[in-house]
Formats: structure tokens, C-alpha cells, sequence
């Protein structure tokens, strides 16, 4: 009778111990031995293999409704640039289209975070509506969750339309996170309300120029950015026929080269 009682104590040990053990194993195989997220493939404490969770390969934006254009205000905008330019305000978050020498269409923008700002002239490129978002390797480093490719629709950072510059990652673009609009938190480009790009974008086409420049003057007239032009080298002149040399000349010094302006690197995380 002794030896039964010891039996069942025995076998209902190993219940309780099998039933403690099963759920834990469970949690680690799914969550590594110190509760960290699969994503980073921490290896369990039964010696299981890492659980790595892949980004999502092609991710759908969901749906595409109609968005009708918005007309923004009209001010006075006294300016030297040709009618039907772009002028990006990036400390007043403010993007203005030309009508005239006094007025111009302005628009509220999100633009580049700190780092990620930066100045220049760009050319339109092309326009695209509910464009497919890709966002550059760097960006998906940091942000392991990023998809590589999500369709256009409203839950596309992109929005309803993105206006490219030149051949750059940069972009206009609408954005379904209207909060965003008057703050420094992009990647470097240009975000509108989805109904202001829409109108923008009838209005401009691949010869329109954009001016992003860092701040507009407290007052004066507003005018294009300087562009340093590169001169073409002089032509060669024939070389002079060789002297003999003298003991106690010098030789003149060369002329100092001057250092060119090196080009601003852009930013690494180009996308929203």
C-alpha cells in the first residue's frame, strides 16, 4: 500500500512539472529566454533555432478613393521668379506656386526633420497618383517592420499623389497622416494634404522648377537662389620653347589651387 501511495505522489510530480513546463517552452520558443521579439531571432532556452520574422515583401496600401482637389489661399508674394515656379519656405513649412510677381498660391508642408533638411534647385520629373511607396534600405535597417513595397491607397505614407524631383529619392507628396502638415519629421521630402497636392499637381509638369530654399527674407523681394555656373577651361596656349636654366633662379611658385565646393551629401534615409 506504502509503495502505491508513492507511485501516484510520483506520477502526479511529474503531471504538475509536465504541466508547468509545457507553456513555458511554448513562451520560449516564441519569445527567446529573456522575452525579446521574435524579430530578433534570439535563440530559446531549450536550443531551439532563432525565430526570425522576414519583412513583408509586398504590402497592400488598401484602397483608393477619389480625392478632389483644394484651393489654398492666394498672398501677396512679391518675388523674381518666372510665374509657374515652385518656392519651398523650409523654416516657415511653407510651399508657394507662382502666379505672378506679387501673388502666389500657399500651401502648409511637412518637411525634412533635422539631418535630413536640405537646400537646392530640382526640376519636376514626373507625377504619379497613388504611387507605390519603396523605402531605401536604410530606412528598412532601422525600421525592421517596413515593408519593401506597399501599393498606393490611404494607407500609404505617399498619399494621393507624389510630385518626383529630378532623379533624386525626394518627392512632393500627399500624406494620409494630416497631423504631420506644419512639422519638421520627414525624410527629406515634402508632405501636403492629399487635396492641396492634388491641386498642385494640376498646375505644374516636367519644365516647372523647385526652389527649396532654407528661409524667405524677412522682407524685400524674393529672389531665385545664386547657382554657381562652372567656367569652361581656357584653351591651352602653345608652349614656349625652352630656356636654358640659370644657376640662381627660382623657379616661381605654382599658383595655389582653390578647393572646390564639395556638394552636400544627401541624407541616407530618403523616403517620407
Amino acid at each position: 500500500m506504502f509503495g502505491l501511495r508513492v507511485s501516484a505522489l510520483a506520477m502526479g510530480v511529474a503531471f504538475v512539472v509536465a504541466g508547468a513546463v509545457t507553456p513555458a517552452s511554448a513562451q520560449s520558443l516564441q519569445w527567446g529566454l529573456w522575452g525579446e521579439p521574435p524579430e530578433r531571432g534570439v535563440r530559446s532556452n531549450l536550443g531551439a533555432s532563432p525565430t526570425i520574422i522576414k519583412p513583408t515583401e509586398l504590402s497592400q496600401g488598401g484602397g483608393r478613393p477619389s480625392i478632389s482637389p483644394k484651393t489654398p489661399q492666394t498672398t501677396s508674394f512679391q518675388n523674381g521668379f518666372a510665374p509657374g515656379s515652385i518656392v519651398i519656405d523650409t523654416a516657415g513649412r511653407k510651399l508657394y506656386y507662382t502666379l505672378s510677381k506679387s501673388s502666389a498660391y500657399v500651401y502648409p508642408i511637412a518637411v525634412g526633420k533635422q539631418g535630413f533638411a536640405w537646400t537646392g534647385v530640382e526640376r519636376v520629373s514626373r507625377i504619379e497618383d497613388w504611387p507605390d511607396w519603396i523605402p531605401p534600405a536604410e530606412m528598412r535597417q532601422r525600421k525592421p517592420g517596413l515593408p519593401v513595397r506597399m501599393t498606393g491607397g490611404v494607407r500609404n505614407p505617399l498619399g494621393a499623389k507624389a510630385i518626383y524631383l529630378g532623379n533624386t529619392l525626394y518627392r512632393i507628396h500627399g500624406t494620409n497622416d494630416s497631423k504631420s502638415i506644419g512639422s519638421a519629421s520627414s525624410s527629406g521630402c515634402f508632405r501636403m494634404h492629399n487635396e492641396h497636392v492634388v491641386h498642385l499637381a494640376e498646375h505644374v509638369n516636367a519644365s516647372t522648377t523647385v526652389y527649396v530654399m532654407k528661409r524667405l527674407p524677412a522682407s524685400g523681394v524674393v529672389m531665385p537662389p545664386v547657382v554657381a555656373v562652372k567656367k569652361a577651361p581656357e584653351p591651352a596656349a602653345e608652349a614656349p620653347q625652352a630656356q636654358p636654366a640659370q644657376p640662381d633662379a627660382q623657379a616661381p611658385a605654382p599658383e595655389a589651387t582653390p578647393p572646390s565646393e564639395a556638394a552636400p551629401a544627401a541624407p541616407k534615409d530618403q523616403g517620407i
